[in-house]
């Protein structure tokens, strides 16, 4: 028996944000869509380990909620809610996060947060390197800034 099968099944949080070239649906459900097949990638998850998800937008983004970017997922059953960050001066803009909770056997070390595009100065050590999200998300993928540049 492996070490990860002795572990109890346990409920953790997986943080991840992306930044939004603009205030447009198209925009807010591909970036949110993109930052979510990377943490189930990364985690290994399966649509039964999510137990819930919290999204949150920086004021700025009001165009769609982010929560609908999980089309195409099998989250039919998963409660999902979507709120706004607080409006701090000089925060960067454009930014969609995400808080899972999933159930793992995962130890809180071998949990993979994913910080991709401009909020990757947010939590640089959580940064998904390009080549490393090219693969998962298999096409190129062009990064945005919080300040709406590429």
């Amino acid at each position: 028996m492996t070490a990860a099968l002795q572990r109890p099944l346990v409920c953790r949080g997986i943080r991840g944000a992306t930044t939004v070239e603009a205030n447009t649906a198209e925009d807010i459900l591909e970036a949110t869509g993109d930052l979510l097949r990377v943490l189930i990638a990364l985690n290994d998850l399966q649509s039964d380990d999510i137990a819930s998800a919290i999204f949150t937008t920086t004021p700025d983004l009001t165009a769609t909620f982010p929560a609908l970017a999980r089309g195409g997922l099998d989250w039919d059953v998963v409660p999902l809610l979507c709120g706004h960050e607080m409006a701090v001066p000089g925060a960067l803009e454009r930014v969609v996060r995400v808080l899972l909770h999933v159930n793992t056997t995962r130890s809180a070390a071998e949990v993979r947060h994913v910080y991709l595009n401009g909020a990757r100065d947010l939590r640089p050590a959580w940064a998904i390197p390009d080549d490393e999200l090219a693969a998962i998300l298999g096409r190129p993928v062009p990064v945005t800034t919080g300040d709406g540049s590429s």
